[in-house]
């Protein structure tokens, strides 16, 4: 075979291989940085790329993606000097490769080592009791001192996450002593406020019967008043309505003589019931009487007679 054949395919060999060194397929939701004679040249994104031979090269290769750092479990005091282990996650984004590559060495562990730290100086704010239910605001407050801290290195922190906090095992004793006795002070306090309730529902009831009965009494009262006034009433009128007609009866023929003789009847009916009470017989003095009283009755209704006739009035 002649001589510069061979040395043609073997120049055709190395362009070949040359060309595939310096082609380069960057996937989807990366990031290549390219370093030219040592200096930062560009970032590839995803797609089919050449580099120039012997002159560029791949330094650096980041994903894109939201990557999640475990956080290792760490001491941390409490306002009221409390020790409690806290560990988080934290979820971080490489938004550009370039100050990912050049602006500190490794960002992973930068960031990691400076959760730490903040988580620290944040527990360290508040009391034991509220590091449980201010996990929320202890999360974003971290998120805002690692977000200003990551910026210039081209990483974004989008959010951290508390996943466990162990206080000591006399601390927890305590706690749930204290919660204990809490739940059966409310226990106590709903107790008690129930019976206070029964009994002012049966002392409003007492008094509303009381009430009730009271009122049922007065308008019993008035009600029988107003019937023995409605009694008398009638009882008066239907006396004075007997007069008159006793008095008109008098007054006509005969009424005189009639009356006598009921007067005189009543008189010996009367003086027969006294003798019937007792064995002793009570005899009148003057035996007279009765003609006297008979003549006085007379005279009465003589009387009225005369005075049941008025003048005309001048």
């Amino acid at each position: 075979m002649d001589t510069s054949l061979i040395v043609a395919l073997g120049f055709v060999a190395v362009a070949i291989i040359i060309l595939l060194k310096t082609a380069v397929v960057v996937p989807q939701q990366n990031g290549y940085v390219v370093e030219r004679l040592g200096k930062f040249s560009k970032t590839l994104n995803a797609g089919f790329h050449i580099l120039i031979p012997f002159l560029e090269r791949i330094a650096y290769k980041h994903t894109l993606k939201e990557q999640a750092a475990d956080i290792a479990e760490q001491i941390c005091i409490t306002k009221d000097n409390v020790q409690v282990g806290v560990d988080g996650v934290l979820y971080m984004q490489v938004l550009d490769p370039g100050r990912a590559s050049y602006g500190i060495g490794n960002y992973m562990f930068a960031i990691s080592q400076l959760a730490q730290t903040t988580l620290r100086s944040e527990i360290g704010k508040i009391d034991l009791d509220r590091t449980f239910e201010e996990r929320g605001t202890i999360n974003q407050n971290v998120v805002a001192e690692l977000d200003k801290a990551s910026d210039p290195w081209g990483v974004k922190v989008l959010r951290y996450e508390i996943k466990n906090i162990n206080p000591p095992q006399d601390v927890l004793s305590a706690m749930e002593k204290q919660m204990r006795a809490e739940r059966e002070k409310r226990a106590v306090i709903l107790t008690s406020e129930g019976e206070r309730d029964a009994k002012i529902n049966e002392a409003e009831g007492e008094k509303q019967r009381v009430i009730k009965e009271s009122e049922a009494a007065k308008t019993q009262q008035i009600n029988e008043a107003q019937g023995e006034a409605e009694a008398i009433l009638a009882v008066a009128t239907a006396t004075a309505e007997g007069l008159r007609r006793v008095a008109k009866s008098v007054i006509d023929q005969g009424g005189a003589e009639a009356m006598q003789l009921r007067i005189a009847e009543q008189y010996i009916q009367e003086f027969g019931n006294l003798a019937k009470t007792g064995n002793t017989y009570v005899v009148p003095a003057n035996l007279g009487d009765l003609t006297s009283m008979m003549a006085l009755a007379t005279d009465i209704a003589k009387g009225g007679k005369k005075g049941g006739e008025t003048t005309p009035a001048a």
